[in-house]
Order: structure tokens, then C-alpha cells, then sequence
């Protein structure tokens, strides 16, 4: 004999004649699962290896990309120069990111001023385009690649979000570059 169990469904109206909500029991005949194949030891530490072999791996720029993005899901990223002087005025600013190719001078005099004055790191990105695609300004195609992204020449940090691998890699790196300047 099976085990059996009744479960009520209750229906909304039908559409065609406005009928009030019926109530329906429905038999459900629970089996047994299937023989679901489990990883033996050998091959779950040859898992865990691999991953931690492509977290070594991890340089800089992408260490930058995954921080952003963590930032932008935590609600922590500023974009543009009024949103991030803003941050850096009100001192809540964690890292900047200013773009290389910014052709205004006084902009780029402004943010990094105002990174001295809040002692806030600034990162130097080569494209504009390649930052603002980090932070989310970005049309992407079915593929998950960049179609259209739109150049943002400054980033603030306000909140990093989760503690992860790529935050430790760019904060180590952060201060060798201080260690380097003193």
C-alpha cells in the first residue's frame, strides 16, 4: 500500500461564467526518491581545489569589477560627479574611482582634492566607458557581453557590501600603494 495524502486546492472564479471559488481534493501518491549519485571525498576536495586555484589568480582590475558590483548590489555606489562629491563632502566615501580619460581637468582636480581632504584612496581606471560598465551603466546583448556602455569618469565606494576575496585583494593593494607613497 501506498501512502496517501489528500491536498485541498482552492480555485479562483472561472473566467468564462464568474462562479465563486470551488474547493477540490486532490490525491497526491508520495514515492520515494530516486537514487540520487553523491560525490565521494576524492572528488570534493578535487572541487575545492580547483576553486581555490582561480581565486589566486585574481589580479587587480577584476578584484576592482567584483568590488563594484557588490557595492552597486548593496546600495553603496555613487556614480557621476554630483553624486560622488556628495559622498566625498559628506565624508562617507570608502574608495574612489576616476577615470584616465576624463578630458575636463577641473573635474579631475575637484575629485581628487576632495579625496585628499576626506583621505580617501583614488584609483586610476584607463577608460571611462570600462568604469561605467562596472558600475552598472550598461546595455548588455543576450550573450551577457557589453552592447552599449555608458562613460562615467568617477565612482565612489560609500559601502563595499560583503566581505570577499576581491575586497581583500584591493585593500592589500591600496596599501602597498600608501606604504609606497610614505
Amino acid at each position: 500500500i501506498t501512502p496517501t495524502r489528500h491536498l485541498f486546492l482552492t480555485l479562483g472564479p472561472c473566467r468564462s461564467c464568474k462562479l465563486t471559488p470551488t474547493t477540490r481534493s486532490v490525491r497526491v501518491i508520495s514515492k520515494k526518491p530516486p537514487n540520487i549519485p553523491t560525490m565521494s571525498d576524492e572528488e570534493i576536495v578535487d572541487a575545492v581545489e580547483e576553486v581555490e586555484e582561480e581565486v589566486a589568480e585574481m589580479n587587480v582590475l577584476d578584484a576592482l569589477k567584483e568590488v563594484l558590483k557588490k557595492a552597486l548590489v548593496h546600495d553603496g555606489l555613487r556614480k557621476g560627479l554630483h553624486e560622488c562629491a556628495k559622498a566625498l563632502d559628506r565624508r562617507s566615501a570608502r574608495l574612489c574611482c576616476l577615470a584616465k580619460d576624463c578630458e575636463n581637468e577641473e573635474y579631475k582636480k575637484l575629485i581628487r582634492a576632495l579625496c585628499a581632504e576626506g583621505e580617501v584612496s583614488v584609483i586610476m581606471v584607463d577608460s571611462g566607458k570600462d568604469l561605467g560598465a562596472w558600475c552598472g551603466l550598461a546595455k548588455l546583448d543576450a550573450d551577457g557581453e557589453v552592447k552599449k556602455a555608458v562613460r562615467t569618469s568617477c565612482a565612489v565606494i560609500t559601502d563595499f557590501g560583503e566581505e570577499t576575496r576581491a575586497l581583500s585583494v584591493l585593500l592589500d593593494y591600496l596599501q602597498k600603494q600608501a606604504d609606497g607613497e610614505e
